[in-house]
């Protein structure tokens, strides 16, 4: 089983002791957003675990501690660096510290395992197709030898992300024309490799390719492991992702980010916040009496040791 440390939240920037904490006792608890009754119990030992997949906006709190996790596990991190201000990423580091960041965990990890996210790609009267443009020039002009590829997606106008933002304006084909030429050119000028997120449009015709954000082949490539013939069902429509199960929990980030997908809002996440309890196997809040832990069967995806000669 592959274990997803970021698609509910972001752990790595909020919650870095408490997932420490996880990996050391081998163990994590994440409630069922749909039945808060059913804890789900994942075993984080090593070798129960085929790859820990990160995704965050901040690794700093972790630079100290990736060394002997990506020593004990099979690891690929996402890192989100995007073109928006404070006003938008409420809690964030500025960019350039975040390419700092950025580099010191490639020379940690090796570039192999680390993909520069820039997304979502939102509009508004402020953030433009040429502010996009510019800032990930200028991006990737300084991080395109320290990452293995780029991913990038427009945003999608869930209801609570129109209620978070009304200032979004549609992203229409001529914006998406215009935004996708840019992006491919400038990723071919400095040799960063590109690919879209959960898009089924075909855009080939800009260098930028269809795929998941992390894929089967992704993983092997970066750890030198072989998976079996997997489905890439992934977690959300037209995702090509090779499947995984998240530890965190959903309104949880206090990134403060107003597009955010995982927060209904800000406040929400807030208050979760204050629930936390570093020491609990929960990222919020504590094991009730009435909770029923259902113990996962978490099959490997990986060939074993036979299967890999044979291949």
């Amino acid at each position: 089983m592959i274990i997803n440390v970021g698609m509910r939240s972001d752990i790595v920037a909020c919650y870095t002791p408490w997932l420490l904490n996880r990996l050391k006792e081998g163990y994590a608890y994440s409630r069922n957003p749909y039945n808060k009754s059913e804890v789900y119990s994942y075993d984080l030992k090593p070798e129960n675990v085929d790859a820990l997949i990160f995704c965050s906006k901040d690794y700093s709190p972790i630079l100290n501690d990736i060394s002997w996790i990506n020593d004990k596990y099979n690891i690929f991190c996402h890192y989100t660096i995007t073109s928006y201000g404070r006003d938008v990423e409420v809690n964030l580091s500025s960019i350039d510290d975040n390419i700092k960041t950025l580099k010191k965990l490639s020379s940690l990890i090796g570039l192999e395992k680390l993909a520069w996210r820039f997304d979502p790609i939102l509009l508004t009267e402020k953030y433009g197709i040429d502010y996009h443009l510019d800032k990930f020039e200028y991006i990737a002009k300084r991080i395109h030898d320290d990452v293995s590829y780029c991913v990038f997606s427009f945003v999608d106008l869930y209801p609570k992300i129109l209620d978070n933002m009304p200032e979004l304006l549609e992203i229409t084909s001529r914006d998406k024309e215009e935004l996708l030429e840019g992006l491919g050119r400038i990723s071919g000028k400095y040799g960063l490799p590109i690919q879209t997120c959960a898009i089924n449009e075909d855009y080939s015709k800009y260098n930028i390719k269809k795929s998941g954000c992390i894929t089967s082949k992704i993983l092997e490539e970066a750890n030198g492991i072989r998976f079996k013939n997997v489905n890439h069902e992934g977690n959300r429509k037209n995702c090509r992702c090779i499947p995984s199960r998240d530890i965190g929990a959903y309104n949880t980030c206090i990134n403060g980010c107003r597009y955010c997908y995982a927060n209904k809002n800000h406040d929400r996440a807030l208050i979760n916040y204050s629930r936390h309890d570093v020491n609990s196997p929960l990222l919020v809040g504590n094991v009730r009496s009435d909770d029923r832990i259902i113990n996962v069967k978490q099959e490997s995806l990986l060939l074993d040791d036979r299967q890999m000669r044979l291949f």
